[in-house]
């Protein structure tokens, strides 16, 4: 992978590198998903790093008692010799071995031989699944760095801005001992900026910012494609639009809780839009939703949880029509009328207050199912997000019209070489494989794992498991353990935040509403006797420290009260405790009145067991909340399927019409 092949002139314009977009045939398909199913269930080899590490000790030894001036000389010829020769493995060992060695001497830590191998394996463009607390971000100094010094530019992807910041001082002066810029992009930077950042060798960023920049160029070039003509636009132009570009092209992303960013994220389109401003959409919005509240669930409508959508009944649009005649207008079509007062009724019944949004300067804000963060800048499509605003009483932002659109497939299967590491890969392995062209490699452990599972437990409803749930704190409180409890919203956390309060358990919530105080509650979440209560914003990329005495207490326990729609996302919350050898447990609490339950088997399981006292035996329990996480993880691998082929169809109608995406 040299220089020379990496960045070749992509599809846009010759100093925009990036991958041309491609399909896969059916055949492709079906070797990538077998590919993908086969290291899913640990059938396929490893590559074989023995004698790769072998190199690096090599490579690594007199460098201890080398001065820091001579190390800087040997860095120095080093990325001469990338540069020129490329990632030839010879080289790459011995730009490990000196990264191994800085890092040592600048951080006070050593990047062991198992993150040595994440680090080879990502280089070669794959997924390196390593196990919570092992050490990613200081594994992805050596690919970066060593791909950086290469000439390559470098892109380090994650979850959050907060994620973002601290990965990038926290490493950068590894790559500022090697002469190498790094940049950091988050949402409050401009442009001016962020086009600084990314001509950075190591650029620092959210999959959010990322996209959306690339959609900006994208918008800026007008979907140019001749080289030539972009080179004479600058003998004329003082200011032509390649210099007004913020990136340099897509060459090698090396994504951070990949299977947050490239399979969770990936069901949500991005979309730049413009926003219009009309008084009579307005009045129409506010207008559906006071229809809406008129009308009566299953006579009217019926309700779909796990697609989120609302069907009217014949005498439900038999009641539209009756409430709409003669107001003319948009209400004239049945058709346009039926949806409006669809996505009205979805507003009202199918997302709640302080789970799905919450409320914050007047203002509807999403909260991400998956990461517990507020999304300010993001919004509801197709009139749903005015819907809420007018369900809420909150102001009628505009309508938006759309001016570029991508999905987090189409973007990043544009790297010229993409990689990834992650806790939680090989449920999604298959799906990495046939949408990414993605292979997982599972990393072996520095230190042998642990953590501990207790039995899970399921009860017939919420209110058993809350009142089991206090109880257990309560002991671990007096064991001076500490204890994380993971909840699913902002809602379920502030419940049992009350729940402790009556019982007078001194706690601390993380949630939305506190992300200011995050790096302070997480830092004291490992002390002796700490109860700390948690939405998914504890679940990745929160490094938990134990106080002295609470290991041999044993460690940090995790409780979930409520399982997620995929088990990758649970063992991300179970991952937080028993990090690198320490002791620690974990188990969850759940009921059959929980969302993911209710939505796949309906109220059937709370009329079967409604007699049943205290826990379901366990074979049952276990296998009633694998079955609805399996049809869960189904349907939504489904989804973006879906959102991969509308992709796909929405870009041949707009080359067809000479526009892109």
């Amino acid at each position: 992978m040299s220089k020379a092949v990496l960045l070749r002139p992509g599809s846009l314009i010759g100093s925009y590198p990036q991958r041309e977009d491609y399909r896969d045939s059916w055949l492709e398909r079906l070797v990538d998903n077998i590919s993908g199913m086969l290291r899913q269930y640990g059938y396929a080899g490893k590559p074989d790093y023995r004698r790769f590490i072998s190199q690096v000790n090599r490579s690594a030894e007199g460098l201890d008692q080398c001065s820091l001036e001579a190390l800087k000389s040997r860095a120095s010829d080093l990325r001469k010799n990338l540069y020129s020769q490329g990632l030839e493995t010879e080289l790459v060992a011995e730009s490990f071995a000196l990264i191994r060695e800085i890092t040592t001497r600048l951080l006070g830590m050593t990047q062991h031989d198992v993150q040595l191998y994440g680090g080879w394996v990502m280089l070669q463009g794959m997924v390196a699944e390593m196990e919570t607390g092992e050490g990613k971000t200081l594994t992805a100094t050596l690919p970066a760095c060593t791909a950086a010094l290469a000439g390559i530019p470098v892109h380090v992807v994650t979850v959050n801005d907060f994620l973002v910041k601290r990965d990038a001082k926290w490493m950068e002066p590894i790559y500022r001992f090697f002469g190498l810029s790094v940049g950091v992009v988050t949402e409050e930077m401009n442009l001016a900026q962020r086009r600084e950042a990314y001509a950075s060798d190591i650029t620092y960023c959210s999959n959010k910012q990322l996209a959306f920049d690339y959609l900006k160029d994208r918008l800026l070039l007008e979907q140019e494609n001749r080289h030539l003509h972009l080179q004479l636009e600058g003998l004329y132009n003082p200011r032509p639009r390649t210099s007004r570009l913020l990136m340099r092209g897509l060459c090698f992303a090396i994504v951070d809780e990949a299977d947050s960013v490239l399979i969770d994220e990936a069901r949500t389109p991005l979309i730049i839009s413009n926003t219009t401003k009309l008084k009579q959409e307005e009045e129409t919005y506010r207008y559906a939703i006071k229809i809406a509240r008129r009308l009566s669930n299953l006579r009217d409508f019926v309700m779909n949880f796990q697609e989120r959508k609302v069907k009217l009944t014949d005498a439900g649009r038999a009641q539209v029509r009756y409430l709409t005649r003669g107001k003319g207008g948009i209400w004239e079509g049945p058709r346009r009328s039926y949806d409006l007062i669809s996505q009205a009724l979805a507003a009202l019944h199918l997302y709640q207050l302080d789970k799905h949004y919450l409320i914050k300067d007047n203002k509807v804000q999403i909260i991400d199912e998956y990461t517990g963060r507020v999304m300010a800048d993001r919004a509801w499509e197709r009139g749903l997000h005015q819907m809420m605003e007018a369900k809420e009483g909150c102001p009628i932002s505009g309508g938006q019209e759309t001016l570029a659109r991508i999905s987090y497939q189409k973007f990043f299967r544009r790297y010229l070489r993409l990689a990834g590491m992650t806790g939680t890969a090989r449920e999604v392995s298959r799906e990495l494989a046939s949408v990414y062209r993605l292979n997982v490699v599972r990393i072996p452990t520095n230190r042998p794992v642990m953590r501990k599972q207790w039995t899970d437990r399921v009860y017939v409803d919420a209110e058993q498991k809350w009142a089991h749930i206090v109880g257990l704190i309560r002991q671990l409180h007096e064991e001076q353990r500490p204890v994380l409890i993971g909840t699913k919203s902002v809602a379920s956390s502030e419940y049992l935040s009350e729940l402790l309060t009556g019982q007078g358990l001194p706690h601390q919530v993380l949630n939305a509403r506190q992300d200011q105080e995050e790096a302070q509650i997480i830092a004291q979440a490992g002390q002796a006797g700490r109860i700390t209560v948690a939405t998914n914003m504890a679940g990745r990329g929160t490094d938990i420290r134990l106080s002295p005495g609470v290991d041999a207490r044993g460690g940090l326990h995790v409780l979930a009260s409520e399982r997620h729609e995929a088990r990758r996302i649970d063992r991300q919350l179970y991952g937080r405790g028993g990090r690198q050898g320490d002791a620690g447990s974990f188990h969850s609490v759940v009921s059959l009145e929980d969302d993911i339950l209710l939505e796949f088997y309906g109220s059937l399981l709370t009329r079967l067991f409604k007699t049943w006292r205290g826990p379901l035996p366990g074979f049952i329990g276990s296998f009633l909340v694998k079955l609805a996480q399996l049809g869960s993880e189904r349907h939504h691998s489904r989804l973006r399927r879906e959102l991969l082929k509308q992709d796909d169809r929405l870009s041949d109608m707009l080359a067809f019409t000479g526009r892109g995406e």
